[in-house]
């Protein structure tokens, strides 16, 4: 798979820090990667990229360090814990895939923030471009879940991102913590009656592994009223054959506004995701009756 991040390699004499930039330099040709492996587990890190195509460029007005800032840069270090993969290699503001087509790609300052990402006279042909892959994007989804719950029967969804906690600036308090979990699980569609069991063994890996000396802050549907359409689709289309959890990782593994990486932070929260996942796994396996 190309541009996904690993540390094979890395001796612990390295440098620690690496620009989450760097990461995003080098450019594809390929919308998305994607790999499809048998088993019951997708992994989705589909605000990960940071490239524009170069049709697009003369109308972007958002500089690339702001842009940077409102993707999820790194989220794809996750990905390796799935049977199916999936990155986008492009920015969220080329096509948005965690938005209905109507919003997925918008020259509306009020549909990103406040930010002005494109002029008003981008050319149609361009937003057709952007909703052309963002269906067939959702055609994919469709095609690989469908095939995953015909061999399993139930299967799960994991739609990582990540979110800002220092908005007010580089050298401004942080969020309160009350309001800003290390990692917030929005399980919005999941039902609980269902599900509530591997999604209780899921919380319990990521806070196994402990983060800087201690044991991350993990908690559900704190910062967000749903996880986006992406798993409001999976759910109105698959129901209970699809258990969706979207984590969002506050940026404590990285400088929002440098964009600097810590590796050691990425690498323990890395580990406790894969115990999660390998929990969920045993949950999964288990007989209806046994769980």
């Amino acid at each position: 798979m190309e541009h996904i991040l690993t540390d094979e390699g890395r001796s612990a004499a390295e440098d620690q820090s690496i620009s989450a930039a760097t990461m995003h330099s080098a450019k594809s040709d390929l919308a998305w990667d994607m790999i499809a492996q048998p088993g019951p587990v997708m992994i989705t890190a589909i605000h990960a990229g940071h490239t524009i195509r170069d049709s697009l460029l003369p109308w972007l007005e958002i500089d690339d360090q702001a842009r940077l800032r409102e993707e999820d840069p790194l989220t794809d270090f996750f990905l390796p814990a799935g049977d199916t993969i999936f990155r986008a290699n492009r920015s969220r503001f080329e096509f948005d895939l965690n938005r209905p087509a109507n919003k997925a790609m918008s020259v509306d300052p009020k549909d990103t923030w406040g930010l002005k990402v494109w002029e008003r006279d981008l050319p149609q042909e361009e937003i057709d471009a952007s909703l052309a892959l963002h269906e067939q994007f959702y055609r994919l989804m469709a095609e690989r879940a469908e095939a995953m719950i015909a061999e399993h029967g139930q299967i799960l969804v994991l739609d990582i991102h990540s979110y800002n906690h220092r908005r007010g600036g580089p050298n401004e308090p942080a969020d309160k913590q009350e309001d800003s979990p290390d990692i917030d699980l929005g399980a919005t569609t999941l039902d609980k009656s269902v599900f509530g069991g591997l999604l209780d063994e899921f919380a319990e890996g990521l806070r196994s592994r402990p983060v800087r000396g201690k044991s991350p802050d993990v908690r559900v549907n704190v910062r967000w009223e749903d996880g986006g359409n992406f798993p409001e689709w999976l759910y109105a289309r698959y129901g209970d054959a699809a258990c969706v959890i979207t984590l969002e990782y506050k940026k404590i593994f990285m400088d929002e506004w440098s964009h600097s990486a810590d590796i050691a932070a990425l690498q323990e929260l890395r580990e406790g995701f894969i115990e999660a996942v390998s929990r969920a796994r045993r949950w999964l396996a288990r007989p209806a009756g046994a769980r």
